[in-house]
């Protein structure tokens, strides 16, 4: 599946807070009780952070006192996204306003150009993600949500490479060059008819499944130029130094390392973020067709959280109210005039503000409740299982459908009793026919039996995105 690349910048699944009762409600009957509330959460190759900010974010909402989450994925890059966009989650209040931080967000997180501007904030960043890679006690005093002590040594150093390299302005990433390579290896003979294959996929793959919020025009943009948000007049021209990977290629007997864009072309980063929401208003039709985008649910979504986040309070989304009919036209041109010149002084002042808080120390939002491990890179059987400390020691555990085939009866002695096991199904893989992602469910749920697990009714995902076990091996 050349499509989807071999690195995943973003997941195929909705987001998901781990704690809620539609997710997880049978850890309510494990022994978290004798644990002093603590919430043990092991996510298997999720490729971004989205579960881990919802569940962060939500947190307040449920009894746990304490969460503590590990993360193990296929490629150290990973880790370094999660670093920055959990830092651009954490930002101040007061340092950078809710809009600002949800657009900074999802440029990084769906774009693979991006403005100048955010680029700068990146490379500013890097300086001291290299700091906290280096020195643990700076780690701790700077962003001690994240836990690095489990890295090996050459792990930690391959993490400050990759922040040298974001740092590097000498460092040239044609990456538009890069993703109209790949389309071209993907699409081959249909390159030149690619808008209809692009129709194509979206009315037989995505709007087929459970994603018809995502507008078939903005689908088409993001899979002909790699751009998925733009929220704000710029230009978008700079290279995405945070999508740039190696691949290892074998030719004629000799490996060659290459980088280059190795993520998703096919399946989009609005399925991640922009499908869902607790705010159904978002997703009302007129004439048959959705009101808002998949741009829109993206933004609503990540502000919710961003907000819960800081605050410990859920997000209201701002009523605006409508106009009568009777005052109608003149009065609503007034009112749009009125609004862009507004959008126009409050831009240029967030650009004031911003230009100049990010050359203060950076302080994060306080989360002393969640710490999130990043675990060695390699199978989980290897660097978890193997570990007596982690011997009936996870209370959620999640695998992502490109990892799931690490779902074996080795892997079971780390779930506590009565575990909930979350497994991502291909539902939003669209190069898998129907009838396949029949047989992975098939599949994956054989493989869950077998380690010890019992499938449960899912609810709570609309978009049947997951299925969800329980550890019965004790018993």
């Amino acid at each position: 599946m050349d499509g989807l690349g071999t690195i995943t910048w973003w997941g195929f699944s909705p987001a998901i807070d781990f704690q809620d009762a539609d997710v997880g409600a049978l850890m309510e009957k494990t022994s978290l009780q004798d644990t002093n509330d603590v919430v043990n959460i092991l996510l298997v190759g999720a490729g971004d952070i989205r579960h881990i900010l919802k569940t962060i974010a939500n947190r307040k909402r449920h009894k746990h006192k304490k969460i503590n989450m590990f993360v193990c994925e296929a490629a150290l890059e990973l880790y370094a996204r999660d670093i920055l966009l959990m830092t651009v989650a954490l930002e101040m209040q007061d340092r950078m306003g809710l809009q600002e931080k949800s657009e900074l967000f999802l440029e990084l997180y769906g774009n693979i150009l991006i403005r100048e501007q955010t680029m700068q904030y990146v490379q500013k960043k890097a300086t001291e993600f290299i700091k906290m890679v280096t020195d643990v006690d700076y780690l701790e005093e700077k962003l001690p949500v994240f836990d690095l002590s489990q890295l090996k040594f050459k792990e930690r150093d391959f993490l400050e490479g990759i922040f040298k390299l974001w740092q590097n302005t000498k460092f040239t990433f044609d990456v538009s060059k890069c993703w109209d390579l790949r389309m071209r290896q993907n699409l081959k003979t249909r390159y030149d008819t690619r808008m209809n294959v692009f129709d194509w996929d979206y009315h037989m793959g995505l709007a087929e499944r459970d994603a018809d919020v995502v507008n078939k025009s903005e689908y088409q943009t993001w899979r002909n130029t790699g751009v998925a948000f733009e929220f704000r007049e710029g230009t978008y021209d700079t290279p995405n130094k945070t999508m740039a990977s190696a691949r290892v290629f074998d030719h004629q007997g000799e490996k060659h390392g290459r980088m280059g864009y190795w993520g998703d072309i096919i399946v989009s980063p609005y399925i991640s973020l922009g499908i869902e929401s607790e705010e159904q208003s978002l997703f009302k039709k007129c004439n048959n067709l959705y009101t808002k985008t998949a741009e829109d649910v993206s933004q609503f979504n990540m502000q919710a959280m961003l907000h819960e986040l800081a605050t410990g309070e859920r997000y209201k989304q701002p009523v605006k109210e409508e106009s009568k009919q009777s005052s109608s036209v003149k009065l609503t041109e007034i009112t749009e005039e009125e609004e862009e010149e507004e959008e126009g002084e409050n831009s240029e002042e967030e650009k004031m503000a911003s230009s100049s808080q990010h050359e203060l120390p950076y302080q994060a939002i306080p989360v002393d409740d969640v710490k999130v491990t990043f675990l060695p890179i390699g199978p989980v059987k290897d660097h978890v299982a193997a570990k007596s400390k982690y011997q009936k020691f996870f209370d959620v555990v999640y695998f992502s459908n490109s990892m799931v085939h690490q779902l074996t009866p080795d892997v079971s002695k780390i779930f506590a009793k009565q575990c909930t096991v979350i497994l991502e199904t291909a539902q939003f893989m669209i190069e898998i026919k129907k009838e396949q992602t029949e047989e992975f469910l098939k599949k994956t749920a054989s493989m869950a039996k077998t380690a010890g697990c019992e499938q449960v009714e899912t609810v709570g995902c609309k978009s049947k995105s997951f299925t969800r076990h329980v550890y019965k091996g004790d018993e």
